[in-house]
């Protein structure tokens, strides 16, 4: 970073320094729980001779504690795309109008959690709904870890709660969708995707952005035909933006499909089935009768339900890495 010409290709700049930034999100951790360590022998030699520090002995072992457990959890962040950013993708599903508004609900509740982490979030594809919320919405969450931390939110997500769109008040529950893929880089040579597999429709694009976007055909969708993958972005006025985004998007879908074949492998050595994708139900949030969201796998709960649509989300994200580290993941598989 410090040589010649480093920010001569910004491109290139900028994932030097978020590789630094990764690298650091771990280096700085350890090199102070090193030191904490170092500091606690002498400080504990001290205490020895003067029964008075030993207040302040406990509480630094405590301090050290946490750190370790931190560095423990930081571990647990070594697959193979785990570093790389995050490319977070949720629908609409069973529930009507009230699906919708829980989709864009969890729209909001990723963002907060990014805001909250300094993470950047950009919106590549949005499709809002007539009446309320949105029908999907894919956004591009980038930081250190980001796609580490959050892949464990691939699945079904399941509200309970009074509708506020029936007039006679009634119960509802509504579900929507989320996929959480690793973005790759276009030199990525692990994903391979040939023309041939792929076929590009272009159409207007939809919603807000003024006459510019309805009247030029500048949305993409891509559909891939050996995984069946459809994906589409219309978040740029340029046709051209939009098909290098909408690639990119199809990349990071395919990696995700590559990661699961290998963590089934994995789990098929234990003689069980991982509960990850589409189709499982992975965590419940209740507005009603009472306030209380709670994850099915990991049995991880929080009594505030609109904490967590604040952003607060590290407990459950944490959990899951150690759950999908234990045993319990495996238990879990041979259960389904």
């Amino acid at each position: 970073m410090g040589g010649a010409g480093f920010w001569d290709d910004s491109e290139k700049a900028q994932a030097t320094v978020a590789e630094l930034k990764g690298l650091n999100s771990v280096l700085k951790p350890l090199d102070e729980a090193l030191a904490l360590g170092s500091d606690l022998e002498a400080l504990e030699e001290l205490a020895r001779e003067d029964g008075s520090l030993e207040p302040e002995l406990a509480a630094e072992a405590d301090r050290l504690e946490k750190m370790v457990d931190l560095l423990e959890l930081t571990s647990l962040l070594s697959g193979d795309h785990d570093s790389s950013d995050a490319l977070v993708s949720i629908h609409a599903r069973d529930g009507g109008t009230d699906a919708n508004d829980w989709a864009e609900m969890l729209l909001r509740m990723y963002s907060a959690w990014a805001s909250k982490h300094d993470y950047t979030v950009e919106l590549l594809d949005r499709q809002d709904d007539a009446v309320a919320g949105i029908q999907s919405a894919t956004v591009a969450i980038k930081g250190p870890w980001a796609y580490g931390h959050l892949k464990g939110e691939t699945g079904i997500h399941r509200l309970v709660r009074i509708s506020p769109f029936n007039a006679e008040g009634k119960r509802q529950t509504s579900f929507a969708a989320v996929d959480v893929a690793p973005e790759i880089a276009d030199d990525d040579t692990e994903v391979e995707i040939r023309d041939e597999d792929i076929r590009e429709d272009v159409f207007r694009a939809s919603g807000a952005g003024g006459q510019h976007v309805n009247k030029t055909s500048s949305a993409i969708r891509l559909t891939h035909f050996p995984t069946g993958i459809v994906v589409q972005c219309q978040s740029e006025r340029s046709q051209h933006k939009n098909r290098a985004t909408a690639l990119k998007m199809l990349r990071a879908r395919i990696a995700r499909i590559q990661e699961e074949k290998r963590e089934a492998e994995k789990h098929a050595q234990h003689q069980s089935k991982p509960k990850t994708g589409f189709g499982s139900q992975i965590r419940n949030y209740f507005l009603h009768p009472d306030q209380r969201v709670k994850d099915q796998r990991t049995g991880h709960y929080v009594g505030n339900f609109q904490s967590v649509l604040d952003g607060n989300l590290d407990g459950f994200l944490d959990a899951y890495l150690r759950w999908n580290a234990s045993g319990d993941a495996r238990a879990a598989g041979d259960d389904a």
